[in-house]
C-alpha cells in the first residue's frame, strides 16, 4: 500500500481540461495533464485492497464492474507513489497492449467499483493510466519489440479496431506471420473512424501502428473481405483466421418522414468529418456541415455525445440531445445501483460540457420520444415532432414506454443524426463463410474459446459480443490470440 490513510488524508482530483469555449475553436485533443506529484499523491489514495474489484472485470446489472483486461491498478498505483514510472509501464502493458487508447476513452469501470468509492471518491484510475503511457512514449520507453523465433504459421486478421489490433499484438509476439486487412484506407477501425480527434488524435492511433508494423505485423489497406479477397480463399490461404469486424449495421429509426434530406446515420456524419479532417483539414468539403443550422441528435450515448461536439466545431446554430431515458440522480442509488456496479449517475460528458457553456444550459432532452420527421416543399427537414414518455418496466423484464398526454412539442430542425446504436456485425462476411449467428445476429463462438462452426476461423469483439466498450474488444482479443495459438501449437504461454 501507498499510504495506509491515503485515501482519508487526499482529494480525488482529476486533470483539468482545456477550457471549452477554446477547444470547440479547433479539433485537437482536449485532454490536459496533472503534474506527477498530483499523480503521486492520486496514487497515494489507493487501498491495495485485499480483494480489489476495480480489475475483477465483471458484468453486473447489464454494465461492466471493474476492468475488462484486469489491469494490476493497485500495483502500478504504488508504483507511480514511488516514482517508479518504467516499472509502472511495465506493469501496465502485461495486462493492456493499448492503454493510450483506454487512458482516453475508456469510461472507467474500474473506479466505478472502486472500493474508496464506498465511503467518498473513487481513486483517479484512468488519469493515472494516461499518464503512465504518455510518459513511456515520451521517455523512449516504448520501442518495437519483435519475436526472436518465429512459427512458420500465418494468421489472418480480419478488421483494425482494437479487437484486430490486440490480437495481431498478441499472435506476432507469439512468433506467428500475422497480416491485418481494413476495408478502410487507414488502419484503426473504429479508433480512426468512429471516435473524433478531440477525443482521441489519430497520431496517437498512427504510432502503435507503426510499432506493431516494426514489429513485423503486416497491414493491407482498402481491401474488404468478402468482396476484395473471397472469404474461402482467405481460409485456404492462411492457418487461421481471426474476424474482429465489428458491429458496424447502424440500427434504423421507422419514423415518418425518415427519407427526407436531412435526416443522417450518425456514423456517416461522424466519419465524414474524420477523413475530410485527416485528408485536407476540412478543406475538401466531403462532409456534412452543420454550420448555421439547428442540429437534433437522437441518441444519449457516446456517439450521440460525439455527433454534439462535432457539431459545436462546425459552428451549428443549435445543438440538443435526445434519449430516452429519465434524468439520472445526482448519487448513486444504493438500493437500485449499489457498489460495485458501474454508477449511473447525472454527469456532463466532454460534449455536454461544451455546449452548457456556449448556450448555457446541458443539450440533453431526457424521456423525449420523437413522433415524426417533416419537411418542406422541396424535400428538405425543416422539424420534428416529439412527446414526452415514461419509461417502465413490465412482469416479463420487457422495457415500455408510455407517452404523456400533453407533452408534444415542435423543434426547429435542419440536420437530425441517429446515433441509436448498432444492430450487429454486418452479413456479407458471415454469409460468405457459412457462420451461425446468435439471437442477435453476431458471430456465434463462445466467450473465453472464440472458435465459431467453421474451421480455423475465430470471432473476437463487438463481431462476436455485439457493440461494447473498447476495453471488451481489448480483452477479446487478446483472450482470441491465446485460443488461436492453442489450436496452432497445440498450448499457449499467451495471457
Amino acid at each position: 500500500m501507498s499510504t495506509p490513510t491515503g485515501f482519508m488524508e487526499y482529494k480525488r482530483e482529476l486533470a483539468v481540461d482545456r477550457d471549452p469555449l477554446e477547444r470547440i475553436k479547433d479539433w485537437e485533443e482536449f485532454h490536459l495533464h496533472m503534474s506527477e506529484e498530483q499523480l503521486r499523491t492520486q496514487g497515494a489514495r489507493c487501498m491495495d485492497c485485499g480483494t480489489p474489484y476495480c480489475h475483477t472485470g465483471i458484468e453486473l446489472a447489464g454494465s461492466v464492474s471493474g476492468c475488462p483486461v484486469n489491469n494490476l491498478i493497485p500495483e502500478w498505483n504504488n508504483l507511480i507513489y514511488r516514482g517508479r514510472w518504467k516499472e509502472a509501464l511495465d506493469r501496465l502493458h502485461k495486462t493492456n497492449n493499448f492503454p493510450e487508447f483506454t487512458g482516453r476513452v475508456c469510461p472507467a469501470p474500474c473506479e466505478g467499483s472502486c472500493t474508496v468509492g464506498l465511503i467518498g471518491d473513487p481513486v483517479t484510475i484512468k488519469s493515472i493510466e494516461q499518464a503512465i503511457i504518455d510518459k513511456g512514449f515520451e521517455e523512449g520507453w516504448v520501442v518495437p519489440n519483435p519475436p526472436q523465433m518465429r512459427t512458420g504459421k500465418r494468421v489472418a486478421v480480419v478488421g483494425s479496431g482494437p479487437a484486430g489490433l490486440a490480437a495481431a499484438a498478441q499472435l506476432n509476439k507469439a512468433g506467428h506471420t500475422v497480416t491485418v486487412y481494413e476495408r478502410a484506407d487507414r488502419i484503426g477501425g473504429l479508433l480512426t473512424y468512429g471516435i473524433p480527434t478531440m477525443k482521441l488524435d489519430k497520431g496517437i492511433v498512427q504510432r502503435r501502428v507503426d510499432i506493431l508494423e516494426a514489429e513485423g505485423i503486416e497491414f493491407v489497406t482498402n481491401t474488404e473481405i468478402g468482396k476484395d479477397i473471397e472469404g474461402p480463399q482467405l481460409v485456404a490461404d492462411f492457418d487461421a483466421v481471426v474476424l474482429c469486424g465489428g458491429a458496424t449495421k447502424p440500427r434504423e429509426v421507422a419514423i415518418e418522414g425518415r427519407e427526407l434530406n436531412g435526416v443522417h446515420l450518425a456514423m456517416d456524419y461522424l466519419n465524414g468529418t474524420i477523413k475530410s479532417y485527416l485528408d485536407s483539414n476540412l478543406e475538401d468539403g466531403n462532409y456534412i456541415s452543420a454550420k448555421d443550422k439547428n442540429v437534433i441528435v437522437i441518441g444519449g450515448g457516446d456517439t450521440g455525445t460525439d455527433c454534439v461536439a462535432t457539431a459545436l466545431r462546425h459552428g451549428c446554430k443549435s445543438v440538443t440531445q435526445f434519449g430516452t431515458v429519465a434524468k439520472a440522480p445526482l448519487e448513486r442509488d444504493a438500493i437500485n445501483n449499489p457498489w460495485p456496479q458501474f454508477p449511473h449517475v447525472y454527469t456532463l460528458d466532454y460534449a455536454q460540457e461544451e455546449a452548457k457553456a456556449l448556450y448555457g444550459e446541458d443539450p440533453r432532452a431526457f424521456s423525449v420520444l420523437t413522433k415524426k420527421f417533416v419537411g418542406d416543399e422541396n424535400g428538405n427537414l425543416k422539424e420534428l415532432h416529439t412527446v414526452q414518455i415514461e419509461r417502465y418496466i413490465d412482469e416479463s423484464g420487457r422495457k415500455i414506454y408510455k407517452e404523456i398526454p400533453g407533452t408534444e412539442k415542435v423543434w426547429p430542425a435542419d440536420i437530425v443524426l441517429i446515433a441509436i446504436g448498432f444492430e450487429g456485425p454486418e452479413s456479407t462476411l458471415i454469409d460468405q463463410f457459412g457462420l451461425e449467428q446468435d439471437r442477435r445476429t453476431n458471430i456465434k463462438a463462445a466467450y473465453g474459446k472464440y472458435t465459431t462452426n467453421v474451421d480455423k476461423v475465430f470471432a473476437a469483439g463487438d463481431i462476436r459480443r455485439g457493440q461494447s466498450l473498447i476495453v471488451w474488444a481489448i480483452n477479446e482479443g487478446r483472450e482470441a490470440a491465446r485460443e488461436v495459438d492453442k489450436y496452432l501449437m497445440g498450448s499457449s504461454v499467451l495471457p
